[in-house]
């Protein structure tokens, strides 16, 4: 078992990434059933919950099938996020999780993300202000440095646990490297070595292949795997993964009709979270991940992105179950 304070995981626990626009409750529901166990909401504004803005409120819905569950937080003044964190707590997740490693522009450029990483001082006394706001386990999800030259996520690791978070997740790369080039694990393997470091450490960064999460389990000695970009439209890779660390086999992928079965049940929440209007619209960036590498397949994705209700999506994803059905089988 991985402990997270008093959470407990699996052996080899499997996270999913908090992804902006992307780890709403409808497509956490889709990889909650695909083997996903443990999740965050969406990133959260301190400064925009604290103004009670509408759509930093809204990423505090959180539902019990999802558990456990962590809600994100970012921020820049120390203050307001110890604020935020008792605000957040009230919401019931079962941790709170602070981003340290978010590299757009509009997050690191306003000091928060992965800007404190320029800062450590003030990202101890964030985190510990974090730490003292609530009852729940606290964990930081951050990079290796701000650069090549400020690679410091071992002096990091050491004084975040000191203050008493209760698992640390490292991106393998720098700020500075956004998301190009390869996420190297060098700097997490060496972490887990630490022998003064007893948290869960879990790696993060081009985890797209059961093949690389078991040789990266084996490599770094990660207590767990944080998935995000290989999970958007193929929620599968969750359960995918488990399997062969377990049996070194793998899972059949899934058909087409899974696919399709899949996609629908993300839509049928996405309605019921936000109503058809929103909930379609929203469904609409996933439709091209869901359904890649089929042949041909644009014509659907037109249809599929200008339906205007439930009924008329619904009836192009049968055409395209039964399509490609034909096809596959032809």
């Amino acid at each position: 078992m991985v402990n997270i304070g008093n959470i407990q995981l699996p052996d080899f626990p499997l996270l999913l990434a908090p992804m902006e626009d992307v780890s709403d409750p409808p497509f956490r529901a889709v990889c909650k059933a695909n083997g996903a166990d443990l999740m965050y909401t969406e990133f959260i504004s301190s400064e925009g919950l604290i103004r009670d803005a509408a759509k930093s409120v809204q990423k505090l819905d959180i539902f019990e099938y999802e558990r456990p569950i962590g809600i994100q937080l970012f921020g820049s003044d120390v203050e307001t996020m110890g604020e935020c964190a008792r605000i957040a707590s009230r919401a019931n997740p079962d941790l709170i999780d602070i981003n340290y490693g978010c590299p757009v522009k509009q997050v690191a450029c306003r000091g928060a993300g992965a800007a404190l990483l320029q800062d450590i001082p003030k990202m101890v006394r964030m985190t510990e202000a974090v730490v003292n706001a609530t009852h729940l386990p606290v964990t930081v999800k951050t990079r290796l440095g701000w650069d090549d030259h400020t690679k410091n996520i071992g002096e990091v690791a050491e004084r975040l646990q000191d203050i008493g978070i209760k698992a640390l997740t490292v991106h393998g790369r720098t700020r500075v490297q956004m998301y190009k080039g390869d996420a190297d694990w060098t700097l997490i393997g060496r972490i887990k070595e630490n022998p003064r470091i007893t948290i869960p450490i879990f790696g993060n960064g081009d985890i797209d292949s059961p093949e690389k999460a078991l040789e990266y389990k084996n490599r770094y000695g990660v207590d767990g795997v944080m998935i995000g970009r290989a999970s958007i439209g193929h929620p599968w890779i969750f359960n995918e993964i488990k399997h062969y660390v377990q049996t070194g086999q793998h899972l059949a992928p899934p058909t087409v009709a899974d696919r399709v079965a899949v996609c629908r049940q993300h839509l049928d929440f996405s309605i019921r979270w936000k109503g058809e209007v929103v909930g379609l619209f929203e469904m609409r960036r996933h439709y091209a991940n869901y359904f890649r590498g089929l042949p041909d397949f644009k014509p659907f994705r037109m249809r599929l992105v200008t339906t205007g209700t439930y009924a008329e999506t619904s009836a192009v994803l049968d055409e395209v179950a039964d399509t490609y059905d034909a096809v596959m089988t032809a």
